[in-house]
């Protein structure tokens, strides 16, 4: 779908399940802060293809679209970025996720890979909005969304039960206007 100097992306498939542990695994201690407390069953094979099988599925339907970031010289993934909760009628939003291996923060690809998404969910995603929910201590996260024209709407409290505490967040939009 898309190449910059550093990192491919495209639609994740049943296949990058082994690829999607592998990430997963890395980076279990790092995002373990910025996510719900996974289940052991999370960390499998099984369970990393069985998402996968359901994001093609989403993907196929037009209900949530996935997609891995790949870095360019290994081909390793290392980052996933998620348009989920899509819903169409006359609301055409969707919220938007992402997670990046550790040792690539800071280099500015997420920031480039949100925007592409945020792109594609405005033409072929056929969007009118797109959300995002960040805890108001993640910088990194917020500096991303902001890069890419998202503007701050509020303070939604206790919004997500992260690492097993129930979490502010803010909520970040942007509309296909923008």
């Amino acid at each position: 779908m898309y190449e910059a100097s550093s990192f491919t992306m495209r639609p994740l498939r049943i296949s990058d399940a082994p690829a999607m542990l592998a990430l997963r695994l890395r980076n279990q201690h790092f995002l373990q802060p910025f996510e719900p407390i996974r289940p052991a069953s999370f960390f499998t094979l099984e369970e990393q293809a069985r998402q996968l099988e359901e994001a093609e599925r989403c993907f196929l339907h037009g209900t949530g679209y996935s997609f891995g970031i790949f870095a360019k010289e290994s081909g390793i993934l290392i980052g996933r970025v998620n348009l989920s909760n899509v819903s169409r009628g006359a609301w055409q939003n969707a919220t938007l996720g992402y997670l990046l291996d550790q040792s690539y923060n800071g280099q500015g690809i997420m920031t480039e890979a949100v925007g592409q998404v945020v792109r594609f969910a405005f033409t072929e995603g056929q969007l009118h909005r797109v959300q995002a929910a960040v805890m108001p201590h993640n910088l990194g996260s917020i500096k991303v969304l902001l890069k890419n024209g998202f503007r701050q709407e509020g303070l939604s409290l206790r919004y997500l039960q992260i690492n097993g505490v129930w979490e502010d967040h803010l909520i970040f939009a942007r509309t296909a206007e923008e």
